[in-house]
């Protein structure tokens, strides 16, 4: 069975912090998650999908910086997430159109140095953007 694919994007901002969405449950903890989503059919690729679902969920454009890392699917979440590196070009949110509007979740916008403080998901995600937000200049 091939694994359903989606795009994410590790998306800084000029001050170099890492945009997430916060989801809020009732009866759970907080978690962060990175902006991105499953491909659709018409999506012509991996890239477009992560373009497509930054605009939904934050109203944002991004330049788009290559692929970074693959979250393989497990059977709790049988996605096989694609992970970019990205940095934010544009955020309007009034031009956010996905169903995150309803659904408890918050634009969150994170320095780097305080991703341990945080439940982001998946947890393999903290040192890369750490790494990453060292290595680079975003």
């Amino acid at each position: 069975m091939t694994a359903v694919r989606s795009a994410r994007a590790l998306l800084f901002d000029d001050g170099g912090r890492l945009v997430l969405i916060k989801r809020v449950r009732p009866g759970r903890g907080p978690y962060w998650t990175t902006p991105g989503g499953k491909l659709e059919p018409s999506d012509d690729s991996l890239e477009a999908a992560l373009h497509r679902e930054l605009m939904e969920e934050l109203g944002a454009t991004a330049q788009v910086l290559g692929r970074v890392h693959v979250v393989e699917p497990t059977t709790e979440h049988p996605t096989r997430q694609h992970v970019f590196l990205a940095q934010l070009l544009t955020m309007d949110p009034s031009l956010r159109c996905g169903p995150e509007l309803t659904a408890g979740h918050l634009v969150d916008h994170v320095p780097v140095d305080l991703l341990h403080t945080i439940d982001l998901r998946p947890p393999e995600l903290v040192p890369l953007a750490q790494q990453l937000a060292r290595s680079q200049s975003v």
